[in-house]
C-alpha cells in the first residue's frame, strides 16, 4: 500500500468524512483528494472536560490536487464552533451540484451544526485561518484568504453521538443522541429554529428504541446510526448491546420494526452495506471487546444468527471499519492498531 498524500494537522484526528468531490487517481487523470476531519486542538480526557480548552475545538478542510501541495484550511474555532468533543462528521448535499458545500457535525455539546463551506458572506472567526483559498485553479499567491464557513446550529436535549446523510436527499439528516433516540431532521426547513421547540421538533421526526430509553444508564451510551443506501425509509442504529431498524413507511409511532441483540459488552458501530443493501455489520466497543470481530446480519432475516468474522487475536481491538463499495462479494475493511485488514464476507 503506497501513501497518496499526507496532511499535517498538528493534533489527533477523531472523525473523518470524505467529500463528494474526491476523485480516485485510479479512475481519473485529474484527481482530487478532499476531506473534512475533526481534530481537537487539545486532547481532553473525560475527567477534564470542564477545562477552558473545551471551547477551542476546530475543523479542517484538507485538499490535495496533482499539481498543488496539500492545503489545510482550519475553521470552526472560538465561539463559532462546538464547545465539546465532536463525535461524527458527514457531508450532506445529496446529489446536488453543490453537494460538497455542506458538512454536518454533532457533538457532546448537544449541538448539530451544518457548515456552509462556501458562504456568500465572510464572517471572521476568532481563530485565524492562514491557509490559502481553495479554488479549482492554482492561486498565484496567498493574499486571497478563503471566507470562514458559516454554521446553522440546532440544539438538542442530550449529547449527540452519530450522524448520517443519504445520497438521494440534500435536506435531511439522521442524528442519534446518547439516550436512545434517533431524529430525522430537515435542516433546510426552518434554519435558526431550535430543534427542541415543539413536537414534532421544528422539522424533526423522533424515532425511539424503548429498550434503550428504559435502561437509563448512569453515563451516556455510545451509539451509532446509518441510513440504508437503497431506501430513505430504512434507518438502522445501535445502542448498548442492541441494534434497531426503523421503516418509515410503517412508522409504528416511532418504534423500530426490528430489534436484536449483538455484543453483550456493547456495540460501537452500525454500518449498512452499500452494494448488498440488506446486509449490515456491527462492531463491538473496543474498550470492552474480547477480540477483533464483527457480526454480519441480513435484514431480511435478522432473527437468524449473525455471521461471525474474526480479524485477530483476543487481545486485538477494532477501532473502526467500513464496507468497500465494489461489485461482487461484499468486502469489509477494518482498522486494528496500525494495520488495515480487508476480508470478504462469507469466505473462509
Amino acid at each position: 500500500m503506497t501513501p497518496l498524500v499526507c496532511f499535517n494537522v498538528g493534533s489527533r484526528i477523531t472523525a473523518l468524512a470524505w467529500s463528494p468531490r474526491a476523485v480516485s487517481p485510479s479512475s481519473s487523470g485529474t484527481w482530487l483528494v478532499e476531506c473534512v476531519p475533526f481534530s481537537p486542538r487539545l486532547h481532553i480526557l473525560t475527567s477534564f472536560r470542564l477545562v477552558a480548552a473545551s471551547a477551542d475545538f476546530g475543523l479542517h478542510l484538507l485538499t490535495k490536487t496533482p499539481n498543488q501541495p496539500e492545503v489545510v484550511f482550519s475553521f470552526g474555532g472560538g465561539l463559532s464552533g462546538h464547545h465539546g468533543p465532536v463525535n461524527d462528521v458527514s457531508f450532506c448535499g445529496g446529489r446536488a451540484p453543490d453537494n460538497f458545500r455542506y458538512v454536518a457535525t454533532v457533538s457532546d455539546d448537544r449541538m448539530l451544526m451544518v457548515w456552509d463551506l462556501q458562504p456568500t458572506l465572510d464572517i471572521p472567526s476568532t481563530l485565524s485561518s492562514p491557509s490559502p483559498t481553495l479554488t479549482h485553479q492554482p492561486t498565484a499567491s496567498n493574499a486571497d484568504i478563503r471566507p470562514q464557513p458559516t454554521a446553522y446550529a440546532m440544539p438538542f436535549l442530550h449529547p449527540l453521538v452519530s450522524i448520517a446523510s443519504h445520497p438521494s436527499t440534500s435536506n435531511e439528516l439522521v442524528v442519534a443522541d446518547s439516550k436512545g433516540s434517533v431524529f430525522l431532521i430537515d435542516w433546510r426547513s426552518e434554519p435558526g429554529r431550535a430543534a427542541i421547540d415543539m413536537w414534532p421538533r421544528g422539522g424533526a421526526l423522533e424515532l425511539v428504541d424503548p429498550h434503550a430509553l428504559a435502561e437509563q444508564p448512569s453515563t451516556a451510551m455510545a451509539g451509532s446510526v446509518d441510513w440504508r443506501r437503497d431506501s430513505t425509509d430504512v434507518i438502522g442504529a445501535s445502542y448498548g448491546s442492541r441494534f434497531a431498524i426503523w421503516d418509515l413507511s410503517k412508522l409504528r409511532g416511532g418504534k423500530p420494526a426490528t430489534i436484536g441483540l449483538s455484543f453483550p459488552q456493547g456495540v460501537q458501530s452500525f454500518r449498512w452495506c452499500p452494494t448488498h443493501t440488506t446486509y449490515f455489520a456491527l462492531a463491538p466497543s473496543p474498550r470492552a471487546s474480547k477480540g477483533a470481530h464483527l457480526h454480519i446480519y441480513n435484514a431480511a432475516c435478522s432473527d437468524a444468527q449473525p455471521t461471525f468474522l474474526n480479524f485477530g487475536s483476543r487481545s486485538s481491538r477494532i477501532h473502526d471499519f467500513d464496507w468497500l463499495a465494489t461489485p461482487g462479494i461484499p468486502r469489509i475493511a477494518t482498522a486494528i492498531g496500525r494495520t488495515v485488514i480487508i476480508l470478504y464476507i462469507g469466505v473462509d
